[in-house]
């Protein structure tokens, strides 16, 4: 049997994240596990590129900040453009119950070290994303260091880093299950033979309960369907147009590679919850609700080849869960980032390496997504924007 000082379980760009930042603290020890042929062929190869601080959520906020301070430096230490870009996030309030909720989550945004974002008026909405109609807007909130980043150029970053100080990826090689010593996870099962570990890692995503389960814990992370649209080459608008959210359906548009891509939540009547199947009365409706809100979009046509639909990963109070699992001693959470996982990555993962060798529990970010915070009855009650 062969032992290793962490195995982390999953190779999408939190896992990556996660060894990564071990071993740059001097783990010498860490094997990924990955049951697919390649990394990021789970939730991270389908994210559709965001970054944004503006979350009605301090410890959102807070992660946003410290994840923005590592892509700022991320290809000096790295060696490889995050893709991280500036273009902003507006969000359009459509009534003045919707403006006064964007208000007030920029009070929490300053509370916590964000102080770039500002109220806009319409005369300003027009300038800053003139494509916009305007009817029945009556204001909006931007944020102009949001933006964009890649999600698979962060992964690549990420798994070659780690690989050079000494992380072994195992592609094709699912965790089967654990070996129990009473609380504590004695050994990984694998295809290729059992894994010693002194700590495991769950960074398995929207799959994470079933590989919690495996350890006897009930882990309340469950998948949810986001699907989208994107349409065929549209020169109309901008490459660098801010990621432009309707805070009423939160309908939100963005242009990615001189394409346009829509986005609109639905909730999703499937009988398998991992289903990633598209829906044509979806994309119907999404095309539609794109045209009445950006009128160009009328000479866009869909490329329906290139529609996705993906897994978030959910948690009950729409934050991540980060840190020991309070029921085994060994077996670290690193899941339910409620579709922010991409983007609080670099932040996910250099949080949970101070965890994992120093024990250190006490930044306010860490003590809020403690796993724990369930059985204790406190989760964390701040709404959360999109």
């Amino acid at each position: 049997m062969r032992s290793v000082e962490v195995v982390v379980v999953g190779a999408g760009v939190v896992g990556a994240s996660v060894a990564y930042h071990l071993a740059v603290r001097g783990c010498e020890s860490i094997i990924v596990l990955e049951r697919e042929a390649a990394p990021g062929l789970g939730s991270t190869g389908k994210a559709t590129g965001g970054f944004r601080a503006q979350f009605s959520s301090e410890t959102n906020v807070r992660l946003s900040l410290l994840a923005r301070e590592k892509l700022l430096c991320f290809e000096e230490e790295l060696g490889v453009d995050s893709g991280y870009r500036p273009c902003g996030y507006l969000f359009l309030a459509e009534s003045e119950a919707q403006l006064g909720a964007l208000r007030e989550a920029q009070s929490v945004q300053r509370a916590a070290g964000l102080d770039e974002a500002r109220e806009v008026g319409l005369t300003e909405i027009q300038e800053i994303n003139p494509a916009v109609r305007l009817d029945g807007l009556v204001g909006g909130v931007l944020c102009p260091t949001d933006g964009f980043l890649r999600p698979m150029e962060i992964l690549r970053g990420y798994v070659a880093g780690a690989e050079r100080l000494g992380v072994r990826f195992e592609y094709g090689t699912g965790c089967e299950g654990f070996e129990l010593d009473g609380s504590r996870i004695s050994a990984v099962r694998t295809p290729e033979g059992d894994l010693a570990a002194g700590s495991v890692v769950n960074a398995a995503g929207a799959w994470a309960a079933s590989v919690a389960r495996e350890a006897g814990l009930d882990l309340p992370v469950v998948p949810l369907r986001r699907q989208a649209a994107i349409t065929e080459p549209f020169d109309v608008l901008p490459e660098d147009m801010p990621m432009t959210i309707f805070a009423g359906d939160w309908f939100h548009l963005r242009v990615r590679d001189g394409r346009v891509m829509l986005l609109l939540p639905d909730e999703p009547d499937v009988s398998d919850p991992f289903d990633q199947s598209l829906e044509e009365v979806w994309i119907e409706s999404v095309i539609e609700t794109a045209r009445s809100r950006v009128p160009c979009l009328e000479g866009a046509a869909i490329d329906r080849e290139g529609c996705w639909a993906g897994l978030y990963e959910m948690s009950p109070d729409g934050h991540a869960l980060l840190g020991r699992a309070p029921e085994t001693e060994n077996l670290y959470l690193a899941n339910g980032s409620s579709g922010h996982g991409v983007m609080h990555a670099p932040a996910l993962g250099h949080l949970l390496a101070e965890i994992i060798l120093d024990g250190n529990t006490s930044t306010p970010e860490a003590h809020a997504l403690r796993p724990s915070r369930f059985a204790e009855n406190k989760p964390n009650l701040a709404p959360t924007l999109l």
